[in-house]
């Protein structure tokens, strides 16, 4: 038995030495591959003598173990063999990445861990696979540069992508069924300088689970948006960066406001969930179908509801507008900072402030946080100076949560994630402040009780649901 290292370097090039319930029914991690000889390590406690004779049987290499301590053991097995907590018939992925499954049983995994993205990519001397859970990226696998292109090819196939051109990047869909799940996947290819990088999207078909009352509303914001949804005409708009949950509230909306007497079309880029009832296009820009040509097709289709899924140029803004004026309610999205932003963007898109004014019900804009595991965060004492430093808290906070890590978040020490909000509601006096083009209401703002992303954001860190570390960007004065 070798003696125990003082820092671990993982390998992850070796991970598929083992199966997943290998690592886990053993408590064994590999460490190097010499010649015929694995490397592993086991669990101080363990008989080390007859684990290494069994798995020499069972592995056909010679094995030299090396101990561990059990909680080293736990963090590793929980971050390199990811296990979920139901499993289902697919187990660890295959040492032969170049086979079919390989593609097939990564996609599935990926869904099973609740991913949202599968970064597939290369370098000069390695390329590997990474996946996102919960908003932050982890790395899950390593593959050899002779193998990659196969794996490329393989996703452009079943994408219907054309496999000889390397050089221009591409777009294409995939629909993805097993006996467990059916969904579509977005797939994006881009040349970079070692070769293409693919992004494979996982897009949720289930909408069941989509309520707007669990999304992270605060109480007085919920309300506030109610009202402008509720409105027979008008535009309510989302803003935030890309991966803030903005599809997401939408699609909520929409299910809630999902009658047999509307008609609602939507117009989306892609679509990520069918919801029964709502007609919902595809936008196809290379034959044209763009988010405004839709628009003006939607206005004689007799609509109540339209959802546009993107502001992104004049054209499309100026076709909702008309859409808000002709009696419709409009729903959307669009790139700001701020709720009272996506007014200033409107009009740097040429849209009118007093057209703005009357139009806009709801300012929304909304950023995701990751929340605390509850079964490991600590807790310590709070000093002002771990606060930024132009912000002054609301409240005074003696303690604060941070996180730790356990088997059951996978050793990142958060659990899920939940929007922060700040919802804008429009009435006379605020379309007036627009029309005479105040660009910082604060006050009138702060006299109706309208909360702000820094604020709400803090109350959920004040309340031990998250942490410093995870709010602290949104916290400003």
């Amino acid at each position: 038995m070798k003696e125990v290292k003082q820092e671990l370097s993982v390998n992850p090039a070796l991970i598929h030495e083992l199966t997943m319930e290998q690592a886990w029914y053993y408590r064994i991690f590999p460490e190097e591959l010499l010649a015929d000889t694995l490397c592993l390590y086991c669990e101080e406690g363990a008989d080390v003598a007859a684990l290494t004779d069994e798995l020499e049987v069972l592995l056909g290499r010679t094995i030299v173990l090396q101990t561990l301590d059990p909680l080293v053991m736990a963090r590793l097995l929980n971050q390199y063999y990811i296990r979920e907590e139901q499993q289902t018939s697919i187990g660890n992925l295959t040492h032969d990445h170049a086979s079919d499954d390989f593609l097939e049983n990564l996609i599935a995994e990926a869904k099973r861990l609740k991913s949202s993205d599968i970064h597939i990519e290369t370098y000069e001397e390695k390329c590997r696979v990474r996946i996102r859970i919960d908003g932050m990226l982890i790395e899950r696998y390593l593959l050899s540069r002779l193998e990659y292109p196969a794996i490329i090819n393989r996703i452009k196939i079943l994408a219907n992508l054309d496999i000889a051109e390397k050089r221009l990047p591409q777009d294409g869909r995939i629909n993805f069924k097993t006996a467990q799940h059916q969904f579509d996947i977005r797939v994006s290819v881009l040349p970079t300088l070692y070769g293409e990088k693919v992004v494979l999207r996982l897009l949720n078909n289930d909408a069941t689970n989509i309520d707007l009352y669990t999304l992270g509303f605060a109480e007085g914001d919920l309300n506030n948006y109610l009202e402008g949804v509720k409105r027979p005409n008008g535009i309510v708009l989302i803003s935030g960066p890309t991966g803030s949950g903005k599809t997401t509230t939408l699609y909520a909306t929409l299910k809630l406001l999902n009658k047999n007497t509307r008609n609602i079309l939507t117009i989306e880029d892609p679509i990520e969930y069918t919801l029964d009832g709502i007609n919902q296009v595809q936008l196809k820009e290379n034959i044209g179908l763009t988010f405004a040509a839709a628009l003006r097709t939607f206005l004689r289709q007799d609509p109540d509801v339209i959802m546009v899924g993107e502001i992104r140029d004049p054209e499309t803004a100026n076709m909702a507008i008309r859409a808000a004026l002709t009696g419709h309610l409009v729903l959307s999205t669009i790139h700001t900072n701020s709720a009272w932003g996506t007014i200033s963007r409107l009009m740097d898109m040429g849209i009118p402030p007093f057209l703005v004014a009357n139009t806009l019900n709801t300012s929304v804009a909304q950023r995701l946080v990751r929340l605390l595991c509850p079964h490991c965060k600590t807790q310590s004492s709070m000093e002002h100076s771990l606060y930024p430093k132009s912000f002054n808290p609301p409240e005074k906070v003696d303690v604060h949560w941070m996180a730790k890590g356990c088997d059951q978040c996978y050793f990142t020490g958060y659990k899920g994630r939940k929007a922060v909000y700040e919802v804008i509601p429009l009435d006379q006096e605020l379309a007036f402040q627009i029309k005479a083009g105040n660009q910082q209401p604060e006050a009138l703002l702060k006299e109706r009780g309208i909360y702000t992303i820094g604020e709400n954001a803090f109350a959920l860190f004040a309340h031990g649901h998250t942490s410093l570390e995870e709010v602290y960007p949104l916290l400003y004065n």
